[in-house]
């Protein structure tokens, strides 16, 4: 996890585009300026960005499912729960499905567990629009392969 890049997720553990369904993990870094002042102490993952963690692993299944034809972009997060902290050095597994796809836009429902144990789940909701030029494609496409996209998820 690269938080200074908004990079939250390490690796895809688990893809299946027929069933429309991901198994991502992420690591939080045990030092970063973001723990600097959330809290002095008492350091523990903001929940806006446990929140942006269920949300990108959620565009990697919707890259999938749309076979990288379009760009899934945030556009609602519904019944956000953080049931317990995050803290740093602890590996988080976000799971993500789809509960809904068409006219434009995704409906997703997702997880993070830390060992075994929920920490938080939201329904996200997300606006799907064309890439909107080639540089930002290239951009996904190589995010995409530093955690393990499966290519055979990406149109030719």
């Amino acid at each position: 996890m690269q938080l200074e890049y908004f990079h939250m997720i390490d690796r895809i553990v688990d893809l299946k585009v027929d069933e429309k369904t991901i198994v991502v993990e992420a690591e939080v870094p045990k030092e970063s300026t973001v723990f600097e002042g959330h809290f002095p102490g008492y350091p523990l993952m903001p929940g806006v960005l446990l929140i942006e963690s269920m949300a990108q692993a959620s565009g990697f299944l919707l890259l999938g499912v749309l076979k990288f034809e379009r760009m899934p972009i945030l556009a609602a997060v519904k019944e956000a729960k953080v049931r317990g902290s995050v803290f740093p050095g602890e590996l988080m597994t976000l799971e993500a499905n789809v509960a809904h796809e068409g006219s434009g836009y995704a409906m997703t429902e997702a997880k993070i567990r830390v060992g075994g144990k929920l920490r938080a789940n939201s329904s996200l909701t997300f606006t799907l629009i064309p890439f909107p030029n080639a540089d930002m494609r290239g951009y996904m496409t190589k995010v995409a392969e530093r955690v393990g996209f499966p290519q055979q998820a990406v149109s030719p």
